[in-house]
């Protein structure tokens, strides 16, 4: 199989090829980035490519399917680029896939791609997927899946898959994480597990996470396998609120009311002290807590690490300074004046 990643040097982009790289089925992978890394990765070769003005057939010919993780969430005072990248970008690929005759596409949505739903209980693959109003991101993914249903009925030969993970952590994707939504002034000592002696308790705030690594594992297994179709919730357990980050780190939950907390982080961006918005806030104390038993039972997908160890490895990294050689995660790409 010869495999193209689109959008391959990211957190989720770098997991994908190192899964790839270890799959014997897949004997070549393209990755596709507007900025060319260092990064060697086995199997791989690398080529330029931007999504929204370049030719991208000739890139996606003769593959046997495409990965589609091209996604911006900087600068978030852009969200004209944001759309032409996130919204259109993605569907230049999935139509030009369709030209290149690409029998397979997978693209990464996300939890954020659902309606509000419930934190008590969970939800499968058929909640809907309108987003959360008040969040940019949630928009974007929300109007990808509504324009990837047109695809699906107008392109019934590209078998599609949607993986909706939670929030994605490792290690190596640390700088990157801080530039995105830390921003220039979050101190590492902060991610010193042994210095963190509170957690901000916010009403309705539970999420789940899952480290990059296993996310790139259910892309690997829907790739090979040529039945899976529609959309699969990926996520670890436990699903983490104040109470359980509290345990995990050892620190005492602090109740914060939420609207305090929406309004810092309104402030606080407006003041350019950090990089999101509240809609931020609001995407996580509104999306659902997703059930995972389509991926576990069709694709065979188990997560190798827990929820808590996914935080822990992406404080560690914080900590550490940690990345890779690519422009998304490098930390030679960060500098202490960054703040646009």
């Amino acid at each position: 199989m010869r495999v193209v990643v689109v959008g391959a040097t990211g957190n989720l982009g770098t997991s994908v090829l190192y899964s790839l790289a270890d799959e014997p089925r897949v004997e070549s992978v393209l990755g596709l980035a507007r900025r060319i890394p260092n990064l060697t990765v086995p199997k791989v070769e690398w080529a330029s490519a931007n999504v929204v003005t370049d030719d991208l057939v000739p890139h996606l010919r003769g593959a046997d399917a495409v990965v589609l993780l091209a996604w911006i969430i900087q600068p978030s005072r852009d969200l004209n680029r944001q759309w032409m990248i996130n919204v259109e970008g993605s569907m230049r690929v999935a139509w030009a896939a369709k030209k290149a005759g690409v029998p397979a596409l997978l693209y990464a949505s996300s939890v954020g791609a659902y309606s509000p739903g419930p934190k008590d209980r969970r939800v499968d693959e058929s909640w809907p997927t309108n987003g959360v109003s008040t969040s940019y991101y949630a928009r974007h993914k929300a109007e990808v899946e509504r324009r990837l249903d047109r695809f699906e009925r107008e392109a019934p030969e590209v078998r599609v898959v949607r993986i909706r993970p939670g929030l994605v952590f490792k290690k190596e994707a640390a700088e990157g994480i801080r530039r995105l939504f830390a921003g220039p002034f979050f101190p590492r000592l902060l991610a010193n597990p042994g210095l963190i002696n509170f957690v901000p308790d916010i009403e309705n705030l539970r999420s789940q996470i899952i480290h990059s690594y296993d996310v790139g594992e259910a892309f690997r297994l829907a790739i090979v396998n040529e039945e899976a179709r529609g959309a699969f919730n990926i996520a670890t357990e436990p699903v983490l609120d104040a109470k359980e980050i509290g345990r995990i780190l050892n620190a005492r939950p602090v109740p914060v009311p939420a609207q305090l907390a929406r309004s810092g982080a309104r402030i606080s961006w407006m003041l350019r002290l950090q990089p999101v918005p509240e809609g931020w806030l609001d995407l996580s104390r509104n999306v659902p807590i997703m059930d995972t038993t389509r991926a576990r039972t069709q694709l065979g997908w188990t997560p190798q690490r827990s929820a808590g160890e996914a935080l822990l490895d992406l404080l560690e990294g914080l900590r550490t300074g940690s990345g890779l050689d690519t422009p998304p995660l490098s930390p030679a790409t960060s500098g202490p004046f960054r703040i646009r």
